[in-house]
């Protein structure tokens, strides 16, 4: 599995790259794994699910692609942003660090702006431009206008069918774990039954084939695209040009099972809306 760490050091605001077996010195890491674990490109799935998101279609992404191994914390939106919006601030349960529980409260002109300062801080080349914004500084921001230059090295947010593709880590049951709402899956994910109404540390459950952690649960995370209907087989979909409603994945700490599906698309928030169970994970090509 190739793994890359981006080591945030808080008070140098310094980011360093290593791989599997190197340790950055302090402050938290922005650990990504690529994906696909194996193979080469083109890679195609299944996208959607019977009677939860359709219609079930081909899609074919030319290439891999690094995608965090947890979604970003606390600790690390706050070393690139100065500031952590998060409700759940405190009281993390016993063995559990506060500053690795996932951030959330963030809207999603946010997330794509921490992706910029992040890519600024590592050297890369920004993938978003972000223009009239509201406020012109300070957070949260409820509004702005953001184009992306996919042929740009910089982190960003995975598209929904990236989200979908990495999740299943080459599954096409409901969930990476299966088609019931077994012991695998509550070992996987935090949500309505198991997580008494709060987020949690990243990386205490388990991960999915392909290393990654809490794709089912804890908080739904921010995708790119716009909300739109699925058409017919895709190559590298990154959503409609334009729409009301950015999409979010992945099932959060209040949800059913059901709604934790590898397939459910959540799209009924703007994206200038924050809610304490929505955060992000970044991606990079």
């Amino acid at each position: 599995m190739k793994i890359q760490k981006i080591a945030v050091v808080p008070a140098a605001v310094m980011i360093i790259m290593a791989f599997t077996g190197c340790r950055s010195r302090s402050g938290p890491e922005v650990e990504m794994v690529w994906i696909p674990e194996a193979g080469t490109p083109p890679f195609t799935f299944s996208m959607g699910q019977i009677n939860v998101a359709e219609p079930v279609h081909s899609v074919t992404l030319t290439k891999g692609f690094y995608l965090g191994k947890y979604a970003v914390t606390q600790d690390q939106y706050l070393a690139i942003m100065g500031n952590n919006p998060s409700s759940f601030s405190a009281d993390a349960d016993p063995g559990e660090v506060q500053g690795r529980r996932p951030v959330e409260q963030v809207t999603w002109y946010d997330a794509v702006e921490f992706c910029n300062k992040l890519s600024e801080k590592k050297g890369l080349k920004k993938i978003y431009t972000i223009t009239d914004r509201i406020p012109a500084a300070g957070y949260p921001i409820t509004s702005a206008t953001v184009t992306a230059d996919w042929s740009r090295n910089g982190y960003r947010l995975p598209t929904e069918a990236e989200w979908e593709y990495a999740c299943r880590a080459g599954t096409t049951t409901a969930w990476n774990t299966g088609d019931t709402e077994d012991s695998a899956f509550q070992a996987a994910a935090w949500y309505g039954a198991n997580a008494n109404r709060k987020t949690h540390e990243v990386g205490k459950k388990t991960a999915n084939a392909w290393g990654l952690y809490d794709m089912h649960g804890n908080v739904y995370e921010w995708c790119w695209d716009w909300h739109g209907p699925y058409s017919g087989a895709e190559t590298d979909p990154a959503g409609v040009p334009s729409g009301l409603f950015r999409i979010y994945r992945g099932g959060g700490w209040w949800s059913t099972a059901e709604n934790c599906h590898s397939a459910n698309r959540y799209s009924h928030r703007s994206p200038g809306y924050r809610g304490r169970g929505i955060g992000f994970r970044v991606a990079r090509f």
